[in-house]
């Protein structure tokens, strides 16, 4: 079982900055790539940044250049910077970990998990 746990959400004003942040905690052997989703109302949630487990990040057009995805596995962490936010970024975020598992006597696998998100509005 693993744990995401979330902060950093709030209000801002169009061209501010916030930053998010994630840990993973739980029975599992290390969290390989790790991301950050949203979902406005009415829209279908979609993809912001993901980074892998040596810091190859992909970014959605519609934050490039604005976001910045980052992480520290020691402390299973990840995190995105968003900056000159704008009001279409308004939206739940939410992170997500691919992590790896065992079952002791079977081999590892993986497993994708959420956590509970975290309103981010920005206002004109």
């Amino acid at each position: 079982q693993v744990q995401l746990v979330e902060s950093g959400g709030g209000l801002v004003q169009a061209g501010g900055s916030l930053t998010l942040s994630c840990a993973a905690s739980g029975s599992f052997i290390r969290a390989n790539t790790m991301g950050w989703y949203r979902q406005a109302p009415g829209k279908q949630r979609e993809l912001v940044a993901t980074i892998t487990r040596g810091s190859r990040t992909n970014y959605a057009d519609s934050v490039q250049g604005r976001f910045t995805i980052s992480r520290d596995n020691t402390k299973n962490m990840v995190y995105l910077q968003m900056n000159s936010l704008k009001p279409e970024d308004t939206a739940v975020y939410y992170c997500n970990a691919d992590t790896l598992l065992t079952g002791g006597g079977v081999p590892p696998y993986e497993h994708t998990y959420w956590g509970q998100g975290t309103q981010v509005t920005v206002s004109s």
